[in-house]
């Protein structure tokens, strides 16, 4: 697999949890640290607007060799179904999509390189840019099965404790 052309990549996990519990998991972003393998923390920007398509968060990501932050913008909201964020607006789209299942949900992560992104890159890198692009091409590849591994235990444990309650 040739990760310069990769520019879309797509997994799911099938979660023992509600489509609406797994929703309002993966749309709390300030929870996102407790799940990637890259961002450790988020904030909303505006609390008035948290959670809404149109609303901004901030995104704090580290790795070994440096640390970074970004603003998304979320482009998808529907409890349930989607719930889905651009990064810088318009550059890497990031998305959680839940189908119910007869043994829970299906959840899937996606990421998609958009093109305003690579061109980005290309202006930033020069001829670094291919590299800069396989490197972050490389840790979505990586990162969203851990991710997805991540959130399943996190909503399984959840799921189990109410479960004990009731």
């Amino acid at each position: 697999m040739n990760q310069n052309s990769i520019r879309h990549h797509q997994e799911s996990v099938t979660v023992k949890a509600s489509a609406e519990a797994l929703y309002d998991l993966v749309s709390d972003i300030t929870r996102t640290g407790e799940w990637s393998p890259v961002c450790t923390s988020c904030w909303w920007d505006d609390e008035e607007s948290a959670g809404q398509p149109g609303a901004w968060f901030t995104g704090r990501n580290e790795l070994p060799h440096r640390s970074w932050e970004t603003r998304s913008q979320v482009v998808a909201a529907e409890r349930g179904r989607e719930f889905a964020w651009v990064v810088g607006g318009r550059f890497v789209r990031w998305g959680f999509a839940l189908t119910p299942a007869d043994d829970g949900t299906i959840l899937s992560e996606s990421w998609e390189f958009l093109p305003e992104g690579i061109a980005m890159f290309e202006e930033k890198f020069g001829d670094g840019a291919d590299a800069q692009i396989a490197d972050r091409t490389r840790q979505a590849l990586d990162g969203i099965p851990k991710t997805l591994a991540a959130i399943k235990r996190i909503a399984e444990s959840v799921a189990a404790n109410e479960e004990v309650r009731s």
